[in-house]
C-alpha cells in the first residue's frame, strides 16, 4: 500500500451520515461481518456470471456508500471484466487484496 492511497476516506463518509461517527462505526461493522468475496468466487467458479457480476455490483454500491474508495474502484474494474467477458483473474485477485486491506483500515477504525 502506497502513502497517498486513499483506501478509506472517512471524512467524505461522515459528510454521508451527517458527521455521526457512531453511525459510520455501526455501519462499518455491519459491513465487516458480511461475507462479501465468496459469493463472487463462487459464482465465477461455476460460471454463474450474472450472479457474479450482481454480487460485485452490490459490493460496488456498498463500497461507494461508505467511502471505501479503492474497494469501489476494484469492483466497478471487475465488474466491467465480468460483463465484458475479458479474463478477470487479474481483477479479482486485486479486489480480495484490496478488500483485505480495507477490512485492517476498517478494524482500526472501529
Amino acid at each position: 500500500m502506497e502513502i497517498n492511497d486513499i483506501y478509506i476516506d472517512v471524512q467524505d463518509a461522515l459528510k454521508r451520515v451527517a458527521n455521526n461517527m457512531d453511525l459510520y462505526k455501526k455501519l462499518l461493522t455491519q459491513f465487516t461481518g458480511g461475507n462479501h468475496i465468496n459469493p463472487i468466487e463462487e459464482a465465477l467458479n461455476t460460471k454463474a456470471m450474472k450472479t457474479a457480476a450482481d454480487a460485485v455490483h452490490t459490493l460496488k454500491g456498498i463500497a461507494a456508500n461508505l467511502s471505501l474508495k479503492k474497494l469501489a474502484e476494484v469492483t466497478s474494474t471487475l465488474e466491467l471484466d465480468i460483463k465484458n467477458g475479458v479474463d478477470h483473474s487479474k481483477s479479482l485477485a486485486e479486489l480480495k487484496q484490496i478488500y483485505y486491506v480495507t477490512s485492517e483500515q476498517i478494524a482500526e477504525i472501529i
